[in-house]
Protein backbone atom coordinates (compact mmCIF):
# COMPACT_ATOMS: atom_id res chain seq x y z
CA UNK A 1 0.00 0.00 0.00
CA UNK A 2 -0.29 2.56 -2.07
CA UNK A 3 -1.22 0.34 -4.98
CA UNK A 4 0.23 1.83 -8.20
CA UNK A 5 -1.07 1.43 -11.38
CA UNK A 6 1.04 2.09 -14.60
CA UNK A 7 -0.85 2.63 -17.78
CA UNK A 8 1.30 3.38 -20.87
CA UNK A 9 1.33 2.67 -25.07
CA UNK A 10 2.76 -0.74 -25.48
CA UNK A 11 6.44 -0.79 -26.73
CA UNK A 12 8.61 0.14 -23.93
CA UNK A 13 12.05 -2.33 -23.12
CA UNK A 14 11.21 -4.39 -19.56
CA UNK A 15 14.22 -2.48 -18.78
CA UNK A 16 12.84 1.01 -19.16
CA UNK A 17 9.60 -0.28 -17.56
CA UNK A 18 11.41 -1.88 -14.22
CA UNK A 19 13.40 1.37 -14.11
CA UNK A 20 9.82 3.61 -13.93
CA UNK A 21 8.75 1.21 -11.32
CA UNK A 22 11.74 1.72 -9.08
CA UNK A 23 11.93 5.07 -9.57
CA UNK A 24 7.96 5.59 -8.87
CA UNK A 25 9.01 3.57 -5.45
CA UNK A 26 12.10 4.82 -4.26
CA UNK A 27 10.01 8.30 -4.21
CA UNK A 28 6.92 6.92 -2.71
CA UNK A 29 8.82 5.67 0.34
CA UNK A 30 10.64 8.79 0.40
CA UNK A 31 7.43 10.66 -0.05
CA UNK A 32 5.02 9.04 2.20
CA UNK A 33 7.29 7.44 4.34
CA UNK A 34 6.44 4.22 3.38
CA UNK A 35 8.18 0.39 4.32
CA UNK A 36 10.54 -0.25 1.40
CA UNK A 37 8.64 -3.96 0.98
CA UNK A 38 5.76 -1.48 0.98
CA UNK A 39 5.31 -2.35 -3.18
CA UNK A 40 2.00 -2.78 -5.17
CA UNK A 41 3.03 -2.10 -8.30
CA UNK A 42 0.97 -2.86 -11.98
CA UNK A 43 1.63 -2.07 -15.34
CA UNK A 44 -1.15 -1.72 -18.38
CA UNK A 45 -0.06 -1.81 -21.43
CA UNK A 46 -2.15 -0.48 -24.02
CA UNK A 47 -2.63 -0.40 -28.28
CA UNK A 48 -2.06 3.55 -28.96
CA UNK A 49 -6.35 3.72 -29.74
CA UNK A 50 -6.75 2.28 -25.96
CA UNK A 51 -5.31 6.08 -24.59
CA UNK A 52 -6.39 9.43 -25.06
CA UNK A 53 -4.51 11.37 -22.62
CA UNK A 54 -5.10 15.43 -23.45
CA UNK A 55 -4.09 17.71 -21.40
CA UNK A 56 -7.54 19.97 -19.78
CA UNK A 57 -6.59 22.93 -21.48
CA UNK A 58 -3.21 23.47 -20.04
CA UNK A 59 -1.19 23.49 -23.06
CA UNK A 60 0.75 20.41 -22.05
CA UNK A 61 1.83 18.80 -25.37
CA UNK A 62 1.93 15.14 -25.17
CA UNK A 63 3.47 12.36 -27.09
CA UNK A 64 2.95 8.63 -27.19
CA UNK A 65 5.39 8.28 -24.54
CA UNK A 66 2.59 9.64 -21.96
CA UNK A 67 2.64 7.67 -18.74
CA UNK A 68 -0.35 7.67 -16.30
CA UNK A 69 0.21 6.94 -12.77
CA UNK A 70 -2.71 6.16 -10.54
CA UNK A 71 -2.26 5.34 -6.54
CA UNK A 72 -4.72 4.36 -4.28
CA UNK A 73 -3.90 5.28 -0.46
CA UNK A 74 -4.39 6.21 2.67
CA UNK A 75 -4.66 10.22 2.97
CA UNK A 76 -1.37 11.86 2.40
CA UNK A 77 -0.74 15.46 3.48
CA UNK A 78 -0.43 18.50 0.52
CA UNK A 79 3.07 18.65 1.35
CA UNK A 80 3.67 14.88 0.98
CA UNK A 81 2.13 15.21 -2.40
CA UNK A 82 3.43 18.24 -3.53
CA UNK A 83 6.95 16.15 -3.08
CA UNK A 84 5.42 13.24 -4.54
CA UNK A 85 4.61 15.11 -7.97
CA UNK A 86 7.65 16.94 -8.13
CA UNK A 87 10.22 14.39 -7.35
CA UNK A 88 8.80 12.01 -9.54
CA UNK A 89 8.47 14.02 -12.25
CA UNK A 90 11.82 15.44 -11.97
CA UNK A 91 13.68 11.70 -11.28
CA UNK A 92 11.95 10.32 -14.34
CA UNK A 93 13.04 13.30 -16.69
CA UNK A 94 16.45 13.17 -15.46
CA UNK A 95 16.91 9.41 -15.89
CA UNK A 96 15.67 9.49 -19.35
CA UNK A 97 12.46 7.31 -19.08
CA UNK A 98 9.25 9.92 -18.99
CA UNK A 99 9.28 13.83 -20.06
CA UNK A 100 7.61 15.89 -18.05
CA UNK A 101 4.60 16.72 -20.27
CA UNK A 102 3.85 13.06 -20.47
CA UNK A 103 3.22 12.50 -17.11
CA UNK A 104 -0.04 12.64 -15.29
CA UNK A 105 -0.73 11.32 -11.47
CA UNK A 106 -3.96 10.50 -10.38
CA UNK A 107 -4.20 9.86 -6.28
CA UNK A 108 -7.12 8.66 -4.62
CA UNK A 109 -8.02 7.96 -1.03
CA UNK A 110 -9.40 5.13 0.93
CA UNK A 111 -9.38 4.37 4.64
CA UNK A 112 -7.59 1.48 6.59
CA UNK A 113 -10.66 -0.56 5.96
CA UNK A 114 -10.48 -1.22 2.35
CA UNK A 115 -7.56 -3.25 2.35
CA UNK A 116 -7.08 -6.88 2.73
CA UNK A 117 -3.64 -8.20 1.94
CA UNK A 118 -3.83 -11.71 1.53
CA UNK A 119 -5.24 -14.95 3.56
CA UNK A 120 -9.07 -13.05 3.43
CA UNK A 121 -8.21 -10.66 6.57
CA UNK A 122 -8.07 -6.44 7.41
CA UNK A 123 -4.88 -6.46 8.47
CA UNK A 124 -5.06 -2.73 8.75
CA UNK A 125 -8.34 -3.33 11.29
CA UNK A 126 -7.21 -6.57 12.98
CA UNK A 127 -3.67 -5.36 14.25
CA UNK A 128 -1.42 -7.22 11.89
CA UNK A 129 -0.30 -3.63 10.35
Amino acid sequence: MPLVRFDMLKGRSPETIKAILQITHEVMVAAFEVPERDRYQIVHQHEPYEMVVEDTGLGIPRTDQVVVISLVSRVRTVHQLEQFYESLARRLSEAGLVDKNDLMVNVSFNHDQGWSFGQGKAQFLDGSL
